[in-house]
């Protein structure tokens, strides 16, 4: 997971304006970019599938978090956080292969695919090396905070790692694979944004609620609507036989799943 602190770049006041500019600028970026990430994915599972609301949410949400993810990956390491890198790089891989799903034409890869299989090996080598830092410590922590959000990140990249390497081999997929491939990693993508804010940015909601089921509830809530949608694909024929060439597959996916 990323969070505001992994943006919020230690600088001396002496530091050059520009300096100081950037570090401000950064922050920004990145809490705009998870805001915004945070209203297009609810958006894009709430408007009617297949309209222009729903596709203009979906593109929103996929530039948005292109940026939040980008924006941490490059200031987590001249942070107080600097292993919080691996979710940004993460957050990039999840999104940029969800959207990059629903523009390839069905049953065919090319330099993308290859080259987002061998950025999901660089993440999990980020991941593996922060883990081996943490392992020295005692209680587990690595700069002041649980290691639980490499864990997850570390595993789940060399899940789709290998999910990656089996497309590459089959010269792509289609059907309810194709939109299965798409909707984890953007509901994923979601799930990142949502407990990023709602569990780990809590000091900015009332006292009252901080600690709070409701919270919780609220950041895991696109995991459950993935899961639904996952189950939907599998066991819902209409899915199996649907046409899955690049211009029917979008409406499909823009039709009945959340983006």
């Amino acid at each position: 997971m990323t969070d505001a602190a992994s943006v919020i770049v230690q600088l001396p006041a002496t530091s050059p304006l520009l300096l100081r500019l950037a570090a401000d600028l950064a922050l920004v970026l990145h809490i705009g970019g998870g805001t915004v990430g945070l209203v297009s994915g609810a958006a894009a599972i709430a408007f009617a599938k297949g309209g222009r609301a729903h596709r203009w949410a979906g593109n929103v949400f996929f530039v948005s978090m292109l940026t939040m993810g980008s924006v941490a990956a490059i200031a987590a390491p001249f942070t107080a956080r600097p292993s919080n890198t691996v979710g940004g790089l993460f957050t990039v891989y999840l999104v940029a292969t969800a959207w990059a799903t629903v523009r390839r034409k069905s049953g065919g890869v090319g330099v993308f695919e290859v080259g987002a299989f061998l950025y999901a090996l660089g993440v999990i080598a980020v991941g593996g090396a922060l883990v081996q830092l943490a392992a020295a410590d005692p209680a587990r922590i690595l700069d002041g905070q649980p290691v639980q959000g490499i864990y997850f990140a570390t595993a789940v990249a060399a899940l789709a790692a290998a999910l990656d390497l089996k497309v590459i081999l089959m010269g792509g997929i289609d059907g309810a694979a194709r939109i299965t491939r798409h909707l984890w990693r953007m509901c994923l993508g979601l799930f990142i944004a949502s407990g990023s804010f709602f569990l780990g940015q809590q000091e900015v909601f009332p006292a009252a609620l901080r600690g709070s089921p409701i919270l919780l509830v609220l950041a895991v809530a696109p995991l459950g609507a993935m899961v639904f949608w996952l189950l939907r694909v599998r066991f819902t024929r209409r899915f199996k036989s649907e046409r899955t060439d690049g211009r029917t597959l979008g409406g499909a996916v823009g039709a009945h799943l959340p983006a």
